[in-house]
This record gives C-alpha cells, sequence and structure tokens, in this order.
C-alpha cells in the first residue's frame, strides 16, 4: 500500500517511476487487513490524539479521492450490565472517548456518534445477548477494500502519469558508485527467472515487513527496525452471525477488542482481529486454532450465535509492520501497546526507508517518503496526492444495484466490464455459488490488472476467497477456463492453477485445524 502511494506521489511529481513489488501487488499485509480506514478509537485511550487526528485527516481524503473504494461505515458499540442499568462511568468513559473523536476529526464524515436503546442496537446485531444488553453508541468510519485500494494506487501511477509497475519482480540487491550512493537496483524476475538491472538515482524502500532486509542489502550497518504482529481474520455465514453495521466487542479478561464487519454485498460476516507478536516466515503467516479459538470466544461471550470452527468459511492471516522501540523506550510484552506511527530515515547514500505506519496514512507516509528526496532532487516539487481523484474516480455512477457492484470494485472503469458482458452473454453469469462476482469481472482482471494466476483472481482481484473459499474452490475450475485464452494457459497450466489454488485453501484451513475437502 505505501509502497504503491511512494509511486504514485513520485511520479505524479514528475519523477521518473519504477514499482517494484516481489509478489503480487498487495500479497502481503496490505490485502490482510481489517478492511478500515479508521482512526482507531482505541489510540486515545494511549493519548495517541497526534496519531488519530492524523488518521481521520486521511480517511476523509480517501472518502473524497477514492468514492467508488472507500465508504462510510457506522459501527455499534453495545453497553452492557446487570438489572436493565449500565455502569454510569462506563458509559461516561465511551460517551467521553466518542466526543472526543468526533472532535479529533471524526465529524468530517457528515456524523456525529451518537446513543441508541437496546431494541436499537439489537435490530443492527440480532444475536447480541439480551439479558445484560442495556444501550448501544454508535459512532461513523469507513470501510474500503484493501487490495484493491493499492491495485488502484498502482494503475493511477501507471495509467495516469506514466510510472512502470512491475509485480513478481524481487529486489535482490543494490549498487554503489564510488562516492557511496545507490546506483542500480538488481532484481530477479520470479515467472521468467531473468536477471534484471535498473539503473537509478535513489531509492524508496516502503516494504512493509521485509523492510528489515532490504535496509541491510542496501546499507552497511544492519538494522532491526521492524517488530512483525500478527493480526488474523475469520469469515462466518451472515446467517450464523448477523450484522448489518460493523460492532465492537470487548475481549473478556483481555484489554483489547474485536470487530463484527458485514461483507456489503456477499452475505457473509468477518470477524478481527487479533494482535500477537510473530517471530515465523514473513512470506506465510498462518492462522492458528488458538487465533480462531481467540476470536469466536470473544463474539460467543457477548452472542447467542454459538459459532464453532465449523462455521468458518474464510480466513487470513497478515503482519503489522510495526516500528521496533528504541533501546530508550520501555518495552511492553503486547504488540497492541507499540506504536502504529511511522518513520522515514534517509541513508545519506539515496536510499529512504519508511517504516512502521498504517494502512489508513499510507498517503501521509508516502509522501514523507518522497519529501525525503530532496537533498538529491533540487528542483523537486511539492506533493499533489492531498486531493488527487484515484483512476476510476471518474464522472461514471451506476444505475443498479448490480451496476453498483462493479461501480465499486472497478469505478469507471466498470464500463469496460459491462462491455465485456455485454458482448459474451457467458460473461454475465455469476461463476461462484453465493458470491455476486460475474465472469467478465476475472476476465476484465487478467487482461487489464496484471493477474497472472488464479491466486491472484481469487485472493485479491476480487475477494471470494476470503469469504468463502469451499464454494471459491468448486467454482475454480470454470474460472480458470474463463481467463485461460488471456493469460495463456494450456490444458496442463489450467490443471496446475487450480491445483495451486487448492493447496494454498487445504493448507490455510489446515494450519487453522479445519479440515477442506477438494472437490
Amino acid at each position: 500500500m505505501t509502497g504503491a502511494g511512494v509511486a504514485l506521489d513520485a511520479a505524479s511529481r514528475g519523477l521518473r517511476v519504477a514499482l517494484l513489488d516481489a509478489g503480487d501487488i498487495a500479497s502481503g499485509t496490505s490485502s490482510k487487513s481489517s478492511k478500515m480506514v479508521h482512526g482507531g478509537l482505541r489510540y486515545l485511550q494511549q493519548k495517541e490524539f497526534r496519531l488519530v487526528y492524523e488518521n481521520l485527516r486521511e480517511r476523509q481524503r480517501l472518502l473524497e479521492n477514492a468514492p467508488f473504494l472507500v465508504r462510510p461505515l457506522p459501527f455499534l458499540i453495545p453497553l452492557f450490565g446487570r438489572d436493565g442499568t449500565v455502569s454510569k462511568a462506563l458509559a461516561k468513559g465511551y460517551a467521553t472517548a466518542l466526543r472526543l473523536y468526533d472532535l479529533t476529526g471524526g465529524w468530517r464524515i457528515g456524523a456525529r456518534y451518537k446513543k441508541i436503546t437496546r431494541d436499537e442496537a439489537l435490530a443492527h446485531l440480532p444475536t447480541l445477548h439480551t439479558e445484560r444488553l442495556v444501550a448501544g453508541f454508535i459512532y461513523m468510519d469507513a470501510r474500503g477494500d484493501d487490495a484493491r485500494v493499492a491495485l488502484t494506487l498502482a494503475r493511477s501511477a501507471a495509467l495516469d502519469f506514466g510510472a512502470d509497475v512491475a509485480n513478481y519482480v524481487k529486489v535482490v540487491g543494490f549498487s554503489h558508485r564510488d562516492n557511496g550512493r545507490v546506483s542500480e537496483v538488481l532484481c530477479h524476475d520470479t515467472m521468467t527467472g531473468a536477471d534484471l538491472t535498473l539503473r537509478t538515482k535513489t531509492v524508496v524502500n516502503a516494504s512493509g515487513v521485509w523492510a528489515d532486509s532490504v535496509f541491510n542489502m542496501s546499507e552497511r550497518t544492519p538494522s532491526n527496525q521492524i517488530t512483525p504482529a500478527k493480526g488474523v481474520h475469520i469469515t462466518v455465514p451472515r446467517h450464523r452471525l448477523p450484522a448489518d453495521i460493523a460492532a465492537v466487542l470487548t475481549v473478556p479478561n483481555d484489554r483489547r477488542s474485536i470487530f463484527i464487519v458485514p461483507f456489503e454485498e456477499a452475505p457473509y460476516t468477518f470477524i478481527g482481529t487479533t494482535d500477537t507478536s510473530y517471530d515465523g516466515s514473513l512470506d506465510q503467516p498462518e492462522c492458528s486454532p488458538d487465533d480462531v479459538a481467540y476470536l469466536l470466544n470473544a463474539v460467543n461471550a457477548w452472542t447467542s450465535s454459538d459459532l464453532t470452527a465449523e462455521d468458518v468459511t474464510g480466513l487470513w492471516a497478515g503482519l503489522r509492520p510495526l516500528l521496533a522501540p528504541k533501546s530508550t523506550e520501555k518495552i511492553s510484552e503486547r504488540t497492541a501497546d507499540l506504536s502504529r506511527r511511522h518513520r522515514v530515515t534517509n541513508a545519506h547514500d539515496g536510499v529512504i526507508h519508511v517504516t512502521g505506519g498504517k494502512w489508513t496514512t499510507y498517503r501521509q507516509m508516502a509522501e514523507d517518503g518522497v519529501d525525503a528526496l530532496k537533498p538529491y532532487f533540487a528542483k523537486l516539487t511539492a506533493s499533489k496526492t492531498k486531493g488527487l481523484r484515484l483512476h476510476g474516480a471518474g464522472p461514471w455512477r451506476p444505475r443498479d444495484e448490480f451496476e453498483t457492484h462493479l461501480y465499486q470494485r472497478f469505478g469507471s472503469d466498470a464500463q469496460t466490464v459491462l462491455h465485456l458482458a455485454h458482448d459474451e452473454p457467458e460473461l454475465s453469469e455469476l461463476v461462484i455459488e453465493g458470491l455476486p462476482f460475474i465472469g467478465a469481472e476475472f476476465v476484465y482482471s487478467a487482461r487489464h490488472e496484471m493477474a497472472t494466476s488464479l491466486v491472484d483472481l481469487l485472493t485479491r482481484r476480487t475477494r471470494a476467497h476470503l469469504q468463502d473459499a469451499r464454494a471459491t474452490l468448486a467454482a475454480a475450475p470454470k474460472i480458470a477456463r474463463l481467463v485461460a485464452q488471456e493469460l495463456g494457459w494450456d490444458d496442463v497450466e489450467i490443471e496446475a492453477q487450480i491445483h495451486s489454488y487448492g493447496a494454498l485453501v487445504t493448507s490455510e484451513f489446515a494450519a487453522a485445524g479445519i479440515t477442506v475437502e477438494r472437490p
């Protein structure tokens, strides 16, 4: 997300830019977040007022610059008590925090927090335990499809400002001039096996949890700037956990909260997130049985849904690239207590390192990262991204529910998808049982959105894999055949792609202690 933001910021200032991603665009943490563009209500408890202000300011800019991708989302905070009353201290504490949230910038979304009755809370989340529910609060934040926002940033940089974008090209090293300045980026194309060398004056390292490895490639002194923290989400059918808005539930015996969030169109609800230290592979974090139990137990403590692992239809695990504490800072054992701020480091060799931060504040991080290039570009102009509308934010608007579905994924480019469906009627058919995706969406992504595999299409270009992996796996053969001509797949490659996606599904669920039978 941040790297794509850097590419757009730099290209829009007139720099010649190459964006390199070792995997697919957003295949790391930036497709595995909570899908929320939010200020972070809990950061007020940590007295991170500046961070909340910055988050809410950037939330508003995304709402304005990418209205087809980012939309307001109400959040419910249920209040529980005894004998029909709630602790006055608890209610006052929430009211004070929400009032401060609005004053810090939440009001910009167009609605302020409000208190609601017990029955109104139940209307939004019907399985809340009625014997203890007393009332609730509603406040406003926003939602966004993280993978598609990142992709749209990369496409905006390339299509609107001439940046060169390459996925599946891994940076393996750097060359330097005699004066110590970076001169070349050494790369490896993981799809073709080719080695590439790109000449450059500067580099911005915005690689999230991989930032230390890139730092250590370019700098003489090894560094440990990142502390990874794992966050896990699970999906369940909407009828098992009905919700028409998001909700915040406290975790019993833990100083954390979790979110319940309905997917907009699909009949599913997702639950997240955990926040635990992590020391495994950065490339493939997994959801464990303990992670699943943590989330299910938290929901079951406050609702009558009685969810079990068998209800889980999708899951994902991502790694937060949190700033490692400085030696002078008090070190907490809880990753939830670590700062969500970001840091920009200029090593004075032409390489800028952007570390830490949050998904919501990618634009500010990108601006700060490109601003740090000023010593190397005497005529570098100011950032233009504060009011820069992303590719797809054109004048076209949907006329019905189906066009709205496409608009919320592609913006004005939905018109091209509609033309595909019109010209080839078989592409207008739904392809995954229970999910709203038509064949034309997959063909469009294969043709115009740099998708190279079935995994790209099912996990990031659409979010079908996160919503219902079993139904998606059953439809995988049909989808592979739909895009085979676009991607040059023969029968052998089609089978290989189906097998690769199936292996992903079974391995992810097996790690979580859940069995999935392959069709």
